[in-house]
């Protein structure tokens, strides 16, 4: 059954001279926001004292931890005070092929001598493009250990030397 003439609503036509149906569409539409998308993991460098050294293969141990201390006081409720206590840095994990170079052995080698060698440095994580987008840096760092490659016959491998940094304070610059 065709609705008949007087039962349509007529056509209003905007007074303004714009489209009324347009303006309705896009009210309360949050513009889209440019996309961030997080950095990648594999594209970073070692500095030691200022020293380039980006033949790491892999970093870890960028950590740092606050103790909390329970306190109570015998006229207080049932409830315990957490205070903050010690901060606490762990060791930085460096693994990479091992080669000729023997900076980094030659520096655990003063610290089994007794004679520490604190040095600073920083962990470099770059962009696609190779430029800096975030620097953790450590302080009064020294090699607290040393691993040898595994060695296996069998293995399609490349031998893989690891120290471990032990250090006094670590920021992200």
């Amino acid at each position: 059954m065709p609705v008949s003439a007087e039962r349509r609503r007529p056509r209003r036509e905007p007074t303004d001279g714009k489209d009324q149906r347009a303006s309705r569409r896009t009210e309360g539409v949050v513009p889209a926001s440019q996309r961030v998308d997080p950095y990648k993991a594999f594209k970073f460098l070692v500095e030691i004292d200022g020293i380039a050294r980006a033949a790491f293969s892999e970093v870890g141990g960028l950590e740092t931890e606050t103790v909390v201390i329970e306190y109570r006081a015998g006229g207080e409720p049932t409830t315990v005070r957490k205070l903050p206590g010690l901060t606490k840095y762990a060791n930085i994990v460096l693994r990479r092929g091992i080669t000729q170079d023997r900076d980094l052995w030659n520096w655990r080698q003063t610290v089994i001598q007794g004679n520490v060698d604190r040095r600073n440095g920083s962990i470099v994580l770059l962009a696609d493009d190779g430029t800096e987008v975030l620097r953790w840096n450590f302080f009064h760092g020294w090699i607290a250990k040393w691993e040898g490659p595994v060695l296996n016959a069998k293995a399609n491998e490349v031998a893989i030397e690891t120290i471990e940094i032990a250090h006094e304070g670590l920021e992200l610059a």
